[in-house]
């Protein structure tokens, strides 16, 4: 197993779903977590702490810069910086492109994209220093494809991929790295919401759940958090030391097709 003992974990969107996840397998491995997301996050924090490690909440809304430099110099006052960055934090609007709404498109593109680019440039600099980084940014198969209705969110990730390739090479000679992981559908609050929006229109639950699968995923079964953090885990640990730059797909077979 991966031990992360004295290394310090920054996961943003991480008080559900993927980020959640993620921070648990961190916290397993040994590492001390700072939590991102609005609200209490007091349960939250309780349930990453039972694993023995220093466990932290910054609500930093992530679509403004000064509000992630906030949370930086928080976890630089409070756990000594970040040696793992999880840029997990994402929203979704679905509309066609001309129906699109201006604001909708300007805050995802400014959480899903902006806020990857202001956190990787506050937290490499000490990444150098010590000569030891992970940085992980959760894309999306829609990193690499496009779906209908779906334009900031498909913009926004392949900018991520983008992005990660960049900072990858950047550091391509240090013990710092950069890489991108792409996961098809997890059944997050974002994809419940497209589950019930099925059903809303008087399908079967159950039967929504398939149909959102079939179209895409051919193993028909949804990927977990639990397993994107055991991937974390290998992407932090010395075997994943010389993947760099790259877009890891754990999609289901999506991306086979």
């Amino acid at each position: 197993m991966t031990t992360l003992s004295g290394k310090t974990a920054l996961v943003t969107g991480s008080t559900s779903g993927i980020g959640l996840g993620i921070a648990v397998s961190l916290a397993k491995a040994g590492a001390n977590v700072v939590l991102n997301g609005f609200g209490d996050a007091s349960k939250v924090i309780a349930d990453v702490q039972q694993f023995g490690t220093r466990v932290g909440h910054h609500p930093a809304d992530v679509s403004d810069p000064l509000q992630i430099a906030e949370m930086i110099a928080y976890a630089e006052r409070e756990f000594g910086g970040v040696d793992i960055l999880v840029n997990n934090a994402g929203i979704q609007h679905v509309a066609a492109v001309e129906d699109f709404p201006v604001e909708r498109w300007d805050s995802i593109i400014a959480i899903n994209l902006s806020s990857v680019f202001h956190s990787t440039r506050l937290c490499l600099p000490r990444m150098r220093a010590e000569n030891w980084g992970r940085i992980i940014n959760i894309a999306s198969v829609h990193g690499q494809v496009g779906s209908v209705g779906k334009a900031a969110y498909v913009a926004a990730k392949h900018g991520v991929i983008g992005l990660t390739k960049v900072v990858g090479l950047e550091t391509a000679t240090t013990q710092v790295t950069c890489n991108a992981i792409c996961p098809g559908w997890v059944l997050t609050p974002l994809v419940q919401k497209q589950i019930d929006d099925r059903a809303a229109t008087g399908i079967d639950p159950q039967q929504a759940q398939h149909d959102l699968l079939v179209e895409k995923q051919p193993s028909l079964a949804f990927v977990t958090p639990p397993q994107l953090g055991e991937l974390v885990l290998f992407l932090c640990s010395e075997a994943g030391s010389q993947v760099r730059g790259a877009a890891w797909n754990i999609d289901g077979g999506w991306l086979a097709q």
